[in-house]
């Protein structure tokens, strides 16, 4: 059986032809065979191509499904491989959008570069969200895991050359993304959040010192700018309780929205103190309207505060409670009633005759959990000194010692002038005057004082990129010995949250970036090979992850995605 095509001229020249599905008939008595017409399809530029295929369907039902595929692909074809699809569709589709595949272009434009250095980059950044792993693993996961437009598989050292790439365009970059980012939102920018955190390196050794700016950069050798020598990996203050290694300083700069807007590196040494000033003179190149800065207790020194006034920018930044400063004790001693603000939260303005306005806040859940664990501390140390008056001089020192080294404990000890261990009832009273407050200080006057503690409050934005820096993207462990490539790994960290964050602002409720990227998975590429050569096509997009694409304003992924035809 087969389909036969006849055709006729028109008398203006037009041929035309008709199809027919046919079989040949042997005829015994004629000794020949014959042509039978089972049906008549009609003109082929009429031909009602709905009916051939319900046709085709039917006959398909009576094959095996192996043998329906072979026969209606006018061969035999393979599946050669099914790969997750949606995740990278998604995550290019908002890269685009921000610009930043073209910012990455437009910096090639004239460079004797791999053209495809800002496909590598996004795949890189692709990795951080999806599964992250080490730029050697993220090769494999490149060639054999997912689909990923444009880049079927790419080196190690394509990558590291790619991150190389990334240093120098940085700052470009992140400026692109920064005003992106807000135009498509809609968001508001005025207030913007800094914090820090530090990451730790699994090795015992600290980096060789060598000559720094001011900023952290590497200085030459007599270079004036150089104000100190020390390691980019070396030891510091550590926020994940690991001084006993060498680790860097990470600083980010995040949206009320808790968009990320850039992200800064520094040597493990490097203390909160002077850092936002570098950050405000970076974010003025940006030349932003008028900004103000939040930060916590550990940027609160006069030459930080003077660095933010500066180009009609201000702060809300918290004030150490114990540290005994004159603005401090007058603000804690001032009258008055708190009111009630939304999120179980109380706030009081307290004027102290300076120019900036300070804002006692206090959250009375937070209290009950303060006296809590004061009392249980306080108990704790009442079972270590209990019946110590019996013991020597020597053995009460050595308790006391010992208790040095647990700052909860040793906080609610005194000593008698006879030696004595006490608990100090005082320093209890002290404490519990604190239960639930906070201060801050701001120089803004037209911000009400519910606006600066909402304000403070969204801090909270930052430890959440923190949070998902380290638990989602895996910005530990960074295996990587040499500066500019820690540096470029946290940078491709910041711009796969900068990605997440974009997808889960767009979205909206309840779509976390974790639920997205479950659903975004099950959308896969499948490749088939056969005679005729290969072609990869897309699975049909489930209800979730229609609803998802709809939610960020983005297309379904083409059906048929690649076709390599057999040369």
């Amino acid at each position: 059986m087969y389909v036969k095509a006849s055709s006729r001229k028109t008398k203006d020249g037009q041929v035309i032809r008709y199809l027919q599905l046919a079989h040949n008939e042997w005829d015994a008595q004629a000794g020949v065979s014959r042509t039978k017409v089972l049906h008549s399809f009609g003109r082929e530029d009429e031909i009602d191509k709905d009916a051939v295929r319900r046709l085709v369907t039917a006959l398909s039902r009576l094959l095996d499904p192996a043998d329906a595929l072979a026969a209606t692909s006018g061969g035999e074809l393979t599946l050669t491989s099914s790969r997750p699809l949606g995740g990278t569709y998604v995550l290019d589709q908002l890269w685009r959008r921000l610009g930043l595949d073209a910012v990455i272009r437009r910096e090639l434009a004239g460079r004797k570069l791999d053209p495809r250095v800002e496909r590598v980059l996004f795949a890189l950044v692709a990795n951080r969200a999806l599964a992250a792993s080490s730029k050697l693993a993220a090769t494999g996961w490149i060639a054999g895991d997912v689909h990923i437009d444009g880049l079927d598989e790419i080196s190690d050292d394509a990558c590291y050359r790619a991150m190389d790439y990334l240093l120098t365009i940085e700052p470009g970059l992140a400026q692109e993304a920064y005003f992106k980012v807000t135009d498509l939102l809609n968001l508001e920018v005025d207030l913007l959040f800094f914090d820090t955190t530090s990451t730790y390196f699994e090795t015992g050794e600290a980096d060789e010192p060598v000559p720094r700016d001011k900023d952290g950069n590497r200085a030459g050798e007599g270079d004036d700018a150089a104000v100190k020598d020390t390691g980019f990996r070396t030891h510091g203050k550590s926020k994940d309780s690991r001084d006993d290694l060498p680790q860097v300083v990470v600083g980010m700069a995040v949206t009320r929205d808790g968009i990320p807007v850039r992200v800064w590196s520094w040597p493990g040494s490097t203390t909160d103190t002077d850092l936002i000033r570098q950050v405000r003179a970076d974010i003025r190149e940006w030349t932003l309207s008028r900004v103000i800065w939040v930060a916590d207790r550990g940027f609160t020194s006069q030459k930080n505060r003077r660095a933010l006034m500066q180009g009609g920018g201000g702060y809300i930044i918290g004030e150490k409670l114990r540290s005994g400063s004159a603005d401090v004790k007058a603000a804690l001693s001032r009258q008055g009633r708190y009111a009630t603000v939304k999120d179980n939260m109380q706030v009081k303005e307290v004027a102290i005759g300076t120019d900036d306005r300070f804002v006692l806040c206090f959250n009375p859940a937070q209290a009950e959990r303060d006296a809590a664990i004061r009392a249980k501390l306080v108990a704790q140390l009442q079972d270590v000194i209990t019946d110590t008056g019996k013991l020597t001089a020597v053995e009460r020192a050595k308790i006391e010692g010992a208790l040095s080294g647990k700052p909860g404990l040793k906080r609610f000890l005194r000593t008698t002038p006879g030696g004595l261990l006490r608990i100090d009832k005082q320093k209890i009273r002290t404490e519990a005057n604190l239960d639930g407050k906070y201060l801050l200080r701001c120089s803004d006057p037209h911000l009400s004082a519910e606006d600066i503690a909402l304000g403070y409050k969204q801090l909270l934005e930052v430890e959440r990129g923190w949070r998902d820096m380290k638990q989602v993207l895996d910005l530990r462990p960074v295996y990587h010995r040499r500066e500019d490539r820690i540096r470029a790994h946290v940078l491709l960290c910041w711009l796969a949250l900068l990605l997440i964050r974009v997808a889960e602002t767009t979205a909206g409720e309840p779509w976390t970036w974790n639920r997205i990227r479950a659903e975004l998975q099950r959308l896969h590429a499948v490749t088939y090979t056969g005679p005729a050569g290969t072609f990869r096509q897309t699975t049909e997009p489930g209800k979730a992850q229609r609803d998802i694409l709809a939610a960020l304003g983005l297309d379904p992924p083409k059906k048929i995605i690649e076709i390599a035809p057999k040369p």
